[in-house]
Formats: structure tokens, C-alpha cells, sequence
């Protein structure tokens, strides 16, 4: 089973294909650039071509995330910023990864088949951010450098452009076929088989 290094990778702009296959399942991460907001809404939208994109997601990193942004002194200012549930992206992120060239996606639960086979085949990890850190993700983001779609979809659903400094995650899907989320179901799937034969 794949297991977390001790060593963190800084991952900054530009986020080649190079330095993405470079990454395997477990390297701890530190991303600094930045990354751009998109849940079920945005998604729905890359896939219907419902609204004209404004974002050029080649080389870029989309973060599975409604995060809490106000305005402060008429400047956006988040508050929170956890990662969602990914594998309610699962239908559309073979497509997202493969026609708008996404080299990352973050988000929390992992995801399945299809978009590791995408990984693998167009050059993209997927990386775990961790639930319950919010905040912490929060102090990350160094800046709001737009935010887009928000009247058509509203704050959580939007685009958010996130500038942010040693963001941390964990590779779980890399470019080369691997996925820890596969790795720990087949090896609970055998501890529990050996639980009920010996029960």
C-alpha cells in the first residue's frame, strides 16, 4: 500500500505536464499559485457549455469547493474554504480533464474509474484535501483574484480564482494508474473477508 512521504513537494506555476507525472500517490503537497473553485454547477455547465466559460482551465488546478467569501472594505475575503464531496463529479471530470487540459483537481473522498484512467491518459492528479480544515485551507488563499458565474449560479456554486501559498494536499490519484482510495478499498475488502472466515 502507497504511504505518505515525509518530504513536501512545492508545486508552483506554472503546473506543466511535466511536473504533474512527476507526482505519485502519497507525495505530500504544498501547491502555490493558484487555483480556481468549481462544484456540481460549473461542472454541469463545462459539460452543456450552458455558459460560455470564462476561465482557460489548460494547466490549472480546479478545487471541489463552495467556500464562505464576503466582502470587507469592498474586498472579498474568505472565510472558509473546505473541500467537497468529489465523486459527485465523477460523471463529467473524464471530459473536464480531457477537452479544458486540467493538470489537478482537489477534493476530499477521491474519485473513480474514469477519471483515473483521465489521470492517466491526459496527465492530471487528483489530490486530497482534508475535511474539517476549512479555516486553516482558508489562511492559505492569499488572495481573491476574481470570481465568476456568481449571478448565474451564486457564491458556493461559482468560480472562485484563489491565489494561495503552501496549500496542502495529498497525491491519491496519479498520472500513472494509481489511486490509494483503490488501494485501502481492496485492503479492507481483504481484512474483511479474513474477518468472516475466521468468525
Amino acid at each position: 500500500m502507497a504511504v505518505l512521504k515525509t518530504m513536501t513537494i512545492k508545486l508552483t506555476l506554472p503546473f506543466t505536464e511535466d511536473k504533474i507525472r512527476a507526482l505519485k500517490v502519497g507525495d505530500m503537497v504544498e501547491i502555490t499559485g493558484k487555483v480556481f473553485t468549481a462544484r456540481d454547477a460549473v461542472h454541469q455547465c463545462l459539460h452543456s457549455g450552458k455558459y460560455p466559460m470564462p476561465v482557460d482551465w489548460h494547466d490549472q488546478i480546479i478545487y471541489h469547493c463552495g467556500p464562505v467569501v464576503i466582502k470587507e472594505k469592498g474586498k472579498w475575503v474568505v472565510k472558509a474554504a473546505g473541500p467537497t464531496t468529489s465523486v459527485r463529479e465523477e460523471p463529467y471530470e473524464y471530459d473536464v480533464i480531457k477537452n479544458f487540459g486540467v493538470r489537478g483537481v482537489i477534493g476530499k473522498g477521491g474519485m473513480g474509474a474514469r477519471t483515473l484512467a483521465a489521470c492517466k491518459e491526459f496527465g492530471c492528479v487528483y489530490m486530497h484535501a482534508i475535511g474539517g480544515a476549512a479555516q486553516i485551507y482558508a489562511e492559505k488563499i492569499t488572495n481573491v483574484n476574481g470570481v465568476y458565474l456568481y449571478d448565474e449560479v451564486g457564491a458556493p456554486e461559482a468560480i472562485w480564482d484563489f491565489e494561495v501559498k503552501d496549500f496542502p494536499v495529498v497525491v491519491t490519484m496519479d498520472s500513472h494508474g494509481n489511486s490509494l482510495h483503490d488501494e485501502v478499498l481492496k485492503s479492507s475488502t481483504e481484512r474483511l473477508k479474513q474477518f468472516l472466515i475466521s468468525a
